[in-house]
C-alpha cells in the first residue's frame, strides 16, 4: 500500500494526451497481483483483485477506441505490438529448450503467430516459460474478433455482453465436446470475453446509460453467483479459481463492472498516489514484457532462494527468513527488472518508437 507522506508532494509527471491514469493504475495493480499470486498461490488473491478480467477489460476499452480508424489498420497495429516481445521470448526460450533436448516440429510456428498454444519442452522450467502464452493467444483472438464484437454490441448490447457467460456455462456442463486446443481457446474466450466486451461497452458509453443504482445493485449479485458456483465445485484455499472457469467468469464480470462503474477519468494520479507515478508508468510501458517473463523469473528466484538452505549458518540462525516469501518476491522483481532492461526494448520497436531501457516517464 502507498505510504502517506508528510512532505509536500512533487508535481505529477506530465502525461500524454488522452492517457487515462485510472486505467494505468488498474493495469499496474493487476500486474503486481499476477506476480504475487504466481509466487505465493493464495487462493483469495484472485477474489481480492481479478487481474486477468481487469487487463482484458482495459484492452477491450482501448480496442473500441482505436476502432474509430479502419479495422484492418487497427488489427495490424495491435498484432504488431504483440508479436516482437513474443519472438524475443521464443528465441531465448526456444534456444534453451533445443539445448535441453527439445526437437520442434511444424507446430513451432505457433511461437511466431500464437493462434493456438505454442509447443514446449516438458521440463518444469519450460512449462513456467510457456504458461503465460495463453494470455497472448486469447488477446490475439479478441483483437481479431473485435470489429465483429463491437458491431454486435452496438446492435444488441446486453445479449452480446452476456453471451460469453452463457457459453462458459454451456462448456462447464459438458454440452460441447471439442478437440483440446479448440476447447482451451474457447474456454478462455468465454471466461474473459464478457470483461473484454465490458471494456468496449464502457468506451461506447453503454454503461453510462444505466441508472446509477443499477451497477452497484447488479454487480454484487453476479459476484455472489460466482462464489456460489465456486463453492459447488469445491473451491477452497488449496484450489484455484482459474480451475473453475464459470466461477471465474462471473466473479471477474461483477468486479470489473464495479471498477468500470467507478471509473474516474484521471489525467494524472491523485496527490496521495503520485509517489507511485513512475512505477505505474514503467509497468504500463512494459506490460507485455513483464507478463511474458514473470513466471520464469519466479521459477529462477525460487530455485536460487532454495539454495540458501545449503548455507548452514542461515538455516540455523534465520530459518524464518528462508521460509519467508518476501525475499523470493524481491528477488523475482529484481529478475523481472533485469528482463525489462534486456528485452523491454522490443515493445518500443513494436510500437515504432526509439528503444528505451527504463521508460518510467511519459
Amino acid at each position: 500500500m502507498p505510504r502517506t507522506a508528510e512532505a509536500p508532494l512533487a508535481p505529477a509527471v506530465p502525461q500524454l494526451p488522452g492517457r487515462d491514469r485510472y486505467f494505468d493504475l488498474l493495469r499496474a495493480l493487476a500486474l503486481f497481483r499476477v506476480v504475487l499470486y504466481h509466487l505465493v498461490g493464495w487462493a483469495w488473491l484472485p477474489l481480492l483483485f481479478p487481474s486477468m478480467g481487469v487487463m482484458f477489460a482495459l484492452a477491450g476499452a482501448l480496442m473500441a477506441r482505436s476502432l474509430k480508424r479502419p479495422a484492418l489498420q487497427v488489427i495490424r497495429g495491435r498484432v504488431r505490438r504483440l508479436l516482437p516481445p513474443l519472438w524475443i521470448l521464443g528465441a531465448v526460450g526456444g534456444t534453451a529448450m533445443v539445448v535441453d533436448g527439445w526437437r520442434p516440429g511444424l507446430s513451432a510456428l505457433l511461437w511466431i503467430l500464437p493462434l493456438s498454444d505454442p509447443p514446449f519442452l516438458g521440463a518444469e522450467w519450460a512449462a513456467d516459460l510457456a504458461e503465460p502464452l495463453w494470455y497472448l493467444r486469447a488477446y490475439l483472438w479478441y483483437v481479431l474478433l473485435s470489429p465483429l464484437l463491437l458491431r454486435c454490441l452496438r446492435r444488441l448490447p446486453w445479449p452480446t455482453l452476456l453471451a460469453p457467460l452463457a457459453l462458459s456455462a454451456v462448456l462447464s456442463f459438458g454440452y460441447l465436446t471439442l478437440p483440446g486446443r479448440i476447447d482451451s481457446a474457447l474456454t478462455d474466450f468465454s471466461t474473459f470475453g464478457a470483461c473484454w466486451i465490458l471494456g468496449m461497452a464502457r468506451q461506447e458509453g453503454i454503461l453510462s446509460r444505466l441508472p446509477r443504482y443499477a451497477v452497484p445493485s447488479l454487480a454484487p449479485a453476479v459476484m455472489l453467483a460466482g462464489l456460489w458456483w465456486a463453492a459447488r465445485h469445491h473451491f477452497s484455499a488449496d484450489s484455484e479459481l482459474d480451475s473453475i472457469p464459470t466461477a471465474q467468469a462471473l466473479w471477474s464480470f461483477g468486479a470489473v463492472l464495479l471498477l468500470l462503474h467507478v471509473s474516474p477519468s484521471w489525467d494524472s494520479l491523485p496527490p496521495r498516489l503520485r509517489h507511485w507515478d513512475r512505477v505505474v508508468t514503467l509497468l504500463n510501458s512494459r506490460a507485455v514484457t513483464l507478463y511474458l517473463w514473470h513466471n520464469i523469473c519466479i521459477f529462477a528466484a525460487a530455485s536460487l532462494w532454495d539454495r540458501m538452505w545449503s548455507i548452514d549458518v542461515l538455516g540455523e540462525s534465520v530459518p524464518w527468513l528462508l521460509e519467508s516469501w518476501i525475499p523470493e518476491l524481491l528477488l523475482a522483481w529484481s529478475l523481472i527488472a533485469l528482463c525489462i532492461l534486456l528485452f523491454g526494448w522490443a515493445e518500443d520497436f513494436a510500437a515504432g518508437r526509439g528503444p528505451r531501457l527504463w521508460p518510467d516517464r511519459t
